[in-house]
C-alpha cells in the first residue's frame, strides 16, 4: 500500500468520525475499529485492487455478494462483504455501508451518541 493514498485517507476521516473509534493495523493492513471490535477493513487482494470489506449481518451480506463490485471477503464466515474499490467509488454507498457496519458492532452508548449528533 501506498503511503499517499487518496481512497484511504477519506475512508480514515470517515471511519474515525464515528463515535469511540479507532484504527489498527493488523493482518498488514488498516482495521478500524468501534471499541474492541472490527467493523471496516481496508486491504489490497492480490496487491492490485483495493478494497473496503464491511462487517454486515448475514442477510445484508448474501444480498451485496449478488451485486457488481462486491466481493467475498477472505475472512469473517459469511459476515463480511468486501466492495471493490479501483474505479471511481460511490461514497454515497461507502458511507451508507461504513454506518450499516458500526451499527452491527457498537455497543448502545456508542449509538446514543452517533443518533444525537
Amino acid at each position: 500500500m501506498s503511503a499517499d493514498d487518496p481512497l484511504l485517507d477519506r475512508l480514515r476521516r470517515l471511519c474515525l468520525s464515528l463515535p469511540e473509534t479507532s484504527e489498527a493495523d493488523s493482518w498488514g493492513h488498516p482495521n478500524f475499529k468501534a471499541g474492541k471490535r472490527v467493523f471496516v477493513a481496508y486491504e489490497w487482494l492480490k496487491d492490485r485492487v483495493p478494497t473496503i470489506a464491511f462487517r454486515l449481518d448475514p442477510q445484508d451480506v448474501r444480498r451485496y455478494a449478488k451485486q457488481r463490485g462486491f466481493v467475498a471477503t477472505p475472512f469473517g464466515r459469511g459476515q463480511w462483504i468486501s466492495l471493490e474499490a479501483d474505479r471511481r467509488p460511490k461514497w454515497s454507498l461507502i458511507e451508507a455501508l461504513v454506518l450499516k457496519s458500526y451499527r452491527v458492532v457498537a455497543l448502545q452508548r456508542m449509538l446514543r451518541a452517533l443518533d444525537l449528533r
